[in-house]
């Protein structure tokens, strides 16, 4: 389900989505959760088993308003959300943006982008679905590859399952602030300040058969 805030396409929000701590922080806005979901490559995929908590990280990749998760057929979470009930999951991403160094330990801090998504994770099952999961989840980090490569045969299949959640119980918060020293500090001799954090893309290295000449969705990488 989703609202409206200020004419804005949103998610609905919850108790599980709203945070105790600089709520100013958070937002249920669709556009900027996507924006934020399509910019990184890794999740941490987190679920209970026998009554402990287990984090993974992995691959993942959005289409509309559904998030798929890669896995493979014999890990804990795909085996429990096999069945019809499915498997409850926290799903997050976080892209970190910036160090913010100020001029006291206590105020130093980070800007960031982050999602978490609540929900009821289950295993895609239909081979049609698989096909769209699957080549999302190649094209996410290189759009446009997985029309460029060997599709996977039957026993790459047998061996790769897929989770999708539905994104219905989700939220994004951020930090994009300068450092904030306290006025009481303001004369100390401390260097504060942002150092930006940022992902470079290399040139593309020929792992073997260096006649194949680079394909135009690598020419004009990075994303």
């Amino acid at each position: 389900m989703s609202d409206t805030t200020e004419g804005s396409p949103s998610y609905s929000r919850t108790p599980r989505t709203t945070p105790t701590r600089y709520k100013d922080r958070a937002t249920w806005e669709q556009a900027a959760i996507h924006a934020i979901l399509d910019s990184a490559y890794i999740c941490h995929l987190g679920f209970v088993v026998d009554g402990a908590p287990v984090v993974l990280p992995t691959i993942y990749a959005r289409v509309g308003s559904r998030l798929y998760v890669h896995g493979s057929t014999g890990s804990r979470p795909m085996r429990s959300a096999s069945g019809e009930q499915g498997m409850p999951v926290c799903v997050t991403v976080t892209q970190v943006d910036a160090l913010v160094l100020t001029k006291s330990a206590f105020n130093h801090s980070v800007n960031f982008r982050s999602v978490v998504a609540h929900g009821t994770a289950h295993q895609v099952t239909d081979p049609q679905e698989l096909d769209v999961a699957l080549a999302a989840l190649v094209d996410h980090a290189i759009p446009g590859r997985s029309s460029e490569v060997r599709p996977a045969n039957a026993k790459e299949l047998a061996a790769t399952a897929v989770l999708r959640l539905e994104l219905d119980e989700v939220s994004a918060k951020t930090r994009d602030d300068d450092a904030s020293d306290d006025a009481e500090d303001a004369d100390l001799p401390h260097w504060s300040g942002l150092i930006p954090v940022t992902t470079v893309h290399g040139t593309p290295v020929p792992h073997d058969d260096r006649t194949v000449p680079l394909p135009a969705h690598l020419r004009s990488y990075p994303r």
